[in-house]
């Protein structure tokens, strides 16, 4: 609601606040969702990564083209308590990126290279808090990213006596049926921590390893470490607004498991609204987005290059991992 002082505003702002009025009516349906959502994220505590187990993840999105599955190498930081599940591809590219970007940076006259930076990786991440039974899904829109506020899902597992060992850890099998898929999985009593991969969770020990009965999604366990603690910063880090988005989140510490910064708070259904007008005008969809920025005080989005019309074809997806319940 806006507040009108008693006093009359002069003719100027009047024109001013005629033209705001004017755009933002344009926008108004996408911009009203975007606002919607922008709340506060809610502070949760943070924990601290102490171990990283790796998955090769694997998921048959098109059953009629099994032989070009879907493929990433995933990563679980695990914490004293908590764990969060990313893209281990994302955060090498990003690695990369960061020195490729130093590099041009000093061999540009004016210390700002023409460098593109691609999507590599999924940007989807799962930070799992078992004792306060909460899963935050961390999810992008073009250039904004979205933490979905959400329980941990309830799996009734089914323990055996079986053993394996995965890469020295010695495990214990387990099998539930989640999200309309039957899965086995293998779980490390001597990490009691009670999260996996994804959203699977809910076993007395970190998940290492675990695969649906048609072997159609698979977190195949690919190594374990120590996590290595992040070198404290030797000087003061930069304004993030003075910096351009492309560099914004190249020190983050992965290690940190929380809140993740730069985030907007909303709710699952708000999500898939804001998804969904994307997808109808995505053109519509990123001048709202930008308005919202601007208006935030955050950098525009100028360097997005958006064509009218539908959005492009992505690749064929007839087999969600999450699916519907036979009736």
């Amino acid at each position: 609601m806006l507040f009108v002082p008693k006093f009359s505003l002069v003719e100027a702002q009047k024109i001013v606040l005629l033209k705001i009025i004017t755009i933002m009516k344009k926008k108004l349906l996408i911009t009203a969702t975007l606002m919607f959502a922008m709340f506060a994220v809610r502070a949760q505590k943070t924990d601290t990564a102490r171990m990283l187990v790796h998955y090769k993840f694997t998921w048959v999105r098109d059953t009629t083209n099994k032989a070009t599955a879907y493929t990433e190498n995933m990563v679980l930081y695990v914490g004293k308590s908590a764990g969060a599940y990313r893209s281990y591809d994302g955060i090498v590219y990003k690695a990369q990126f960061k020195k490729a970007f130093a590099e041009a940076a000093a061999a540009s006259p004016d210390g700002r290279p023409m460098i593109n930076r691609r999507g590599v990786g999924t940007d989807v991440e799962y930070y799992q808090f078992p004792n306060a039974k909460k899963l935050f899904t961390k999810d992008q829109l073009m250039m904004n990213s979205y933490l979905i506020d959400g329980p941990m899902p309830a799996i009734d597992w089914k323990i055996s006596a079986d053993t394996a060992t995965f890469g020295g850890l010695h495990c214990q099998k387990a099998t539930c049926h989640f999200k309309g898929r039957d899965y086995t999985a293998w779980f490390c009593p001597d990490l009691p921590v009670h999260i996996g991969p994804w959203k699977l969770n809910g076993l007395p020990g970190v998940i290492v390893d675990a695969r649906d009965a048609k072997n159609e999604v698979v977190f195949q366990f690919d190594g374990v470490e120590k996590a290595i603690p992040t070198p404290p910063k030797n000087q003061a880090s930069a304004d993030e607004k003075d910096m351009p988005p492309i560099l914004r989140d190249l020190d983050d510490d992965m290690n940190l498991i929380g809140s993740p910064p730069r985030t907007i708070k909303t709710t699952q259904k708000e999500f898939d609204k804001l998804q969904e007008s994307m997808r109808k005008n995505p053109q519509a969809f990123a001048q709202a987005l930008e308005a919202g920025n601007r208006a935030s005080g955050d950098a525009p989005m100028d360097h997005i290059m958006i064509k009218a019309g539908p959005a492009p074809k992505g690749p064929v997806i007839n087999n969600p991992i999450e699916l519907s319940e036979k009736k």
